[in-house]
C-alpha cells in the first residue's frame, strides 16, 4: 500500500477512514495527486473516476442521497472546484452530506500569475456547513518554502512549526467531518500542496488526533401539552409533505392520519407517502377552485386551522399560493435543522423527526366531528374520474406520455425525476406505492439530474429509471461519461424539442425571440449520444409505437437503455392547460 509522503494528505485519509467514509469520487489533476494516490492505493476506499467535476459532484450527491452517508469529491486546483458549486448548493438545501476536498497551490503562489490558480479559500461560504482551510506542511518541500516565503519559516523552527500545523489541521478536519456527519450538510476542505506531488511511502506512521462525533443528547424537554390541545381542538388540519425519503414515517401514524375526519394529508410524488385516503395530486384539487365562480368560498372551506409540514421543498406553486393568500392560524414545521417560513405564517418549529411529533400528537384518537376530509375526498374522486376521461380523449402529447410512462414502471423501481416540466407532470398522476421517487428539489435546477441518478443507482439493488426532459438530459450529457452505469439502468427522455414549460408560463409569445431565448428549441440527435456511450436506443413518436417499446424496455439487457419519446412541441401546452379546464 502506498501513501503520499505529505503529512496533510496522510492525515485526511486517516480522518476519513476513522469515520467510515469510504466513497471517494476523483476528478483527474496533478495538484490533487497526493490525495488521489493515498485514497486509490488503499483498498478500504471505493474510488470512482469522473472526469467532469460538475458531473462528479452530482454523482456523489446521488450516492449520499441513497446511503445517507457522506461522499468525498476530490479535485485539482483552479477552476475545477468551481464546477462543484451547483451540486454543493443542491446538497446544502437538500441536507445531503458531501465532503468537498480541493487541492490548492501554496499561499505564496496565489495571485502571482501561475496557471490553474484561483482564490480557493471559503469559495463556497454561502452554501456550505463549514470551510476548513488547512495550513501547508512545512516539513515537505521545506527549501521551497524558505525560498518563496522566508517570513513564514526558518530552518531552526521547522520541527516546532510542523507540530503546530498538524494540530491546527487536525482540529479543522475533526470539525469539518463531524459537521458533515451530524448536520447532513456539505463541507469544504481546502489543502495547499507544494511540489513534488508524487512521492510516496509504503507505510504511514502519522497518528493524527481524531475526535469522533459524540452522540447528541436528544431533546426530551419539548412542551407538547399546548400543541396537543390545539391539534385536538382543530376541525380542519392539513398535513403537507414535500421531498421525503421512503419509509421515513411509521405506517401506524399514517393510518391514524388517514382515518381522521379532521385531517387532509396532501402529498407529492417526491413525498414517498402512500395511502388511498391521501391527496397526492395537489394541483388537481387547487386548479378547479381557482377557476370556480365560488373561488373565495371554496378556498375558505379548504383553509386549514393548522398546517403541519415536513420534508423538503414543495413542488406545487398552487398550494403555496393558496396558503399564502388564505393563511392558516398556525403553521408547524418538523425538521431537526431548519424551518422555512414558506407561507409567511410559521408559528412553531419542531426540531425533531415526524415520528416523534406524531407519537405525541396522535397518542389519543380524535373526537372532533368534521366534514373536512369527506368533502375534499368527493372533490378528489371527481377529478380522478375526469382525468381518466380526459386521457381517453387527448392525442399523443406530453401529458398522455407521462401518464403512460409512469404507469409502465415495474414494482420496486427507483425513479429519479429531472426538474422543470418532468417533476410537475409527475405530480398529476398516481404511482405504484413500491416505487421510490427522488428529485433534486433543493435548488430545483435542471443541471445534474442524469449524474445524480447514475450515482444513486450504484448501491441500489433494484433497477433505476431516470425520467427526464430533453433539455435536462442534454445539459448533463457528460453524466454518461463514466464506467459505472449498470445494464439495468434505464432512461426515458421526453423530447418536446425545447423548454416546454416556458410555453405554459405568463408572457409566452410565438416569436423567434421566445423560441430562441426562452423555449430554446433544439433538434439534436439523442441517438448519437446513445451510440457514443454504448446504450441501447429506441425512439418513438406515436401511441402504438410507445406501447410496443414499453413492452420490452424494462426487460433484462446487457447494456443500459435510452427510450426517446418525441412529442408535438406546439400542442403540449394547450393539452395541459385544457386539462385543468376539463376537470373543473
Amino acid at each position: 500500500m502506498k501513501y503520499s509522503n505529505i503529512p496533510s494528505a496522510q492525515s485526511l485519509v486517516h480522518h476519513c477512514k476513522a469515520r467510515g467514509i469510504k466513497n471517494i469520487i476523483i476528478s483527474p489533476g496533478s495538484r490533487n495527486a497526493p490525495l488521489t494516490i493515498s485514497f486509490s492505493e488503499d483498498p478500504y476506499f471505493n474510488c470512482y473516476s469522473i472526469v467532469d467535476e460538475r458531473c462528479a459532484a452530482f454523482f456523489a450527491l446521488g450516492i449520499s442521497q441513497q446511503l445517507k452517508q457522506p461522499t468525498v469529491i476530490l479535485c485539482t486546483s483552479g477552476s475545477a472546484m468551481l464546477n462543484y458549486y451547483p451540486a454543493i448548493a443542491e446538497a446544502f438545501y437538500s441536507d445531503i452530506p458531501i465532503i468537498v476536498i480541493s487541492a490548492d497551490r501554496p499561499p505564496y503562489k496565489v495571485d502571482i500569475g501561475d496557471g490553474q490558480t484561483i482564490r480557493q479559500e471559503n469559495v463556497f461560504e454561502k452554501h456550505i456547513g463549514f470551510s476548513a482551510n488547512l495550513k501547508q506542511d512545512v516539513c515537505h518541500a521545506t527549501q521551497k518554502i524558505i525560498k518563496y516565503d522566508p517570513n513564514q519559516l526558518t530552518e531552526e523552527s521547522i520541527d516546532l512549526s510542523q507540530i503546530q500545523v498538524q494540530k491546527y489541521n487536525d482540529k479543522l478536519l475533526n470539525t469539518a467531518l463531524n459537521i458533515a456527519l451530524s448536520d447532513n450538510t456539505p463541507v469544504h476542505i481546502n489543502i495547499p500542496f507544494e511540489e513534488p506531488l508524487y512521492e510516496t511511502v509504503e507505510e504511514s506512521a502519522l497518528l493524527p488526533e481524531v475526535n469522533l462525533l459524540k452522540d447528541q443528547a436528544q431533546n426530551d424537554q419539548l412542551e407538547w401539552q399546548e400543541y396537543v390541545h390545539h391539534w385536538y381542538n382543530a376541525s380542519r388540519k392539513m398535513v403537507l409533505v414535500g421531498v421525503n425519503p421512503p419509509n421515513a414515517v411509521e405506517q401506524k401514524y399514517l393510518e391514524i392520519l388517514a382515518k381522521d375526519p379532521t385531517v387532509v394529508v396532501m402529498t407529492e410524488c417526491t413525498s414517498n407517502l402512500f395511502h388511498p385516503n391521501f391527496f397526492p395530486n395537489i394541483d388537481s384539487i387547487i386548479a378547479p377552485i381557482e377557476k370556480s365562480a365560488q373561488r373565495d368560498e371554496l378556498f375558505k372551506m379548504l383553509r386549514p386551522e393548522i398546517v403541519l409540514t415536513f420534508g423538503g421543498l414543495i413542488v406545487s406553486k398552487k398550494i403555496k399560493a393558496f396558503l399564502r393568500d388564505y393563511t392558516p392560524l398556525m403553521h408547524w414545521h418538523v425538521n431537526p435543522k431548519k424551518a422555512y417560513n414558506t407561507f409567511f405564517c410559521l408559528t412553531k418549529h419542531f426540531k425533531t423527526s415526524p415520528n416523534e411529533v406524531f407519537k405525541n400528537l396522535l397518542a389519543q384518537p380524535s373526537t372532533q366531528e368534521s366534514d373536512y376530509y369527506d368533502y375534499w375526498t368527493k372533490r378528489k374522486e371527481h377529478y380522478k374520474l375526469r382525468r381518466e376521461q380526459y386521457l381517453l380523449e387527448i392525442p399523443f402529447s406530453d401529458m398522455w406520455v407521462f401518464h403512460k410512462a409512469l404507469k409502465s414502471i415495474p414494482s420496486n423501481y427507483q425513479l429519479q425525476l429531472s426538474n422543470s416540466s418532468t417533476v410537475r407532470y409527475a405530480q398529476l398522476f398516481d404511482l405504484e406505492p413500491s416505487i421510490r421517487v427522488f428529485c433534486n428539489r433543493g435548488t430545483s435546477g435542471i443541471d445534474g439530474s442524469t449524474s445524480t441518478a447514475i450515482g444513486a443507482s450504484i448501491y441500489e439493488s433494484s433497477p433505476t429509471l431516470l425520467l427526464t426532459g430533453d433539455l435536462s438530459f442534454l445539459y448533463d450529457s457528460n453524466g454518461l461519461w463514466n464506467n459505472y452505469i449498470k445494464p439495468n439502468f434505464r432512461i426515458i427522455v421526453i423530447n418536446n424539442g425545447g423548454g416546454g414549460i416556458f410555453r405554459i408560463l405568463p408572457g409566452k409569445e410565438e416569436t423567434d425571440n421566445f423560441n430562441t431565448f426562452f423555449e430554446t428549441t433544439q433538434d439534436l440527435k439523442i441517438q448519437s449520444l446513445a451510440e457514443m456511450y454504448s446504450f441501447e436506443f429506441e425512439s418513438v413518436t406515436n401511441k402504438n409505437d410507445l406501447n410496443k417499446a414499453l413492452d420490452s424496455f424494462y426487460q433484462e439487457s446487457e447494456k443500459p437503455k435510452i427510450l426517446e419519446i418525441k412529442t408535438p412541441r406546439l400542442l403540449n401546452d394547450n393539452i395541459l392547460l385544457s386539462y385543468f379546464d376539463f376537470i373543473s
